[in-house]
């Protein structure tokens, strides 16, 4: 009982440091309260946030499994999983975590507030994914291409670890090295971009973009909509995927209002931008 005590004074000793941003003494106080109480999930979970803001990217990611491991279907850690492996450029990995995390939100009332969080993070995990897909493709299409991206991706890393030098050993500050982490990661994205293009002039059919608008795709399910309809508070569902959510509750699965089929309404615009999108791109959108 003192034992858990201490690990809860100490916690809440980390979480004033983790307000006032000092990471590495809530990391620190986050682990002693661990070395009180090994078996309290929330503990590896508020160390792991601050292992990300920290960029501890590997160290997160145990800091999320040893939560589970803990406590199973723990939505604060497989969120935390998620967004850490996100950072470590593993999309799928990522996606089937923060897939986790949304599954676990809806299902449980009380963590509802969290979903429109959590289903932000999973639709950027997927286009994550996508997006390696679109590259494994297109290099698979033209080697130079490939040449050209990869040296583009080798400079970035250099810039980055060298930001990463000057922020640990105190010649950058903190502030200064996320603006200058942004701004060589928005010049890579440009420069493929840019790169990209180019070669489309040269092959146009097997350089198309291949983009899906967030606005068409299903807050459920996570797939491009065909039968859009909207709720009487204005969320957007696929007509299938919300109908049968309803058969299982009758609400919102993201805000928890009352909710019943006859609640639902053909969202007409909508229903003709899906149609659009699919009539052009039928050959590879059923691969998103």
């Amino acid at each position: 009982m003192a034992a858990s005590y201490q690990a809860e004074q100490l916690k809440e000793r980390g979480n004033i440091h983790f307000k006032q941003g000092e990471f590495e003494d809530a990391v620190s106080l986050y682990s002693q309260a661990i070395q009180k109480n090994s078996g309290n999930p929330l503990l590896y979970t508020n160390r792991g946030k601050a292992r990300m803001q920290l960029r501890q990217w590997q160290e997160a990611i145990d800091d999320a499994l040893r939560s589970i491991d803990i406590q199973g279907q723990n939505m604060k850690a497989y969120f935390l999983l998620a967004q850490a492996q996100l950072e470590l450029n593993h999309p799928n990995e990522a996606l089937s975590s923060a897939l986790t995390a949304y599954q676990t939100c809806v299902s449980t009332p009380a963590q509802t507030n969290n979903a429109f969080t959590i289903a932000g993070v999973v639709l950027k995990c997927k286009k994550a994914k996508w997006e390696l897909r679109q590259k494994h493709r297109l290099h698979r299409r033209n080697e130079l291409l490939r040449e050209f991206e990869e040296k583009i991706e080798l400079d970035t890393k250099k810039e980055l670890d060298d930001i990463e030098v000057q922020a640990s050993s105190g010649q950058m500050g903190k502030v200064e090295a996320e603006e200058e982490r942004a701004y060589h990661k928005e010049t890579a994205h440009k420069k493929v971009q840019e790169l990209r293009s180019i070669f489309a002039i040269a092959d146009p059919k097997g350089m198309e973009k291949r983009e899906v608008p967030e606005y068409l795709v299903d807050a459920i399910s996570f797939e491009i909509m065909h039968d859009p309809v909207i709720t009487k508070h204005g969320h957007t569902y696929e007509r299938a995927t919300i109908v049968e959510a309803l058969k299982r509750n009758p609400t919102d699965p993201l805000t928890r209002d009352p909710l019943t089929p006859n609640d639902l309404r053909p969202n007409h615009a909508l229903k003709k931008a899906c149609d659009e999108f699919w009539e052009q791109n039928s050959g590879w959108a059923y691969d998103w």
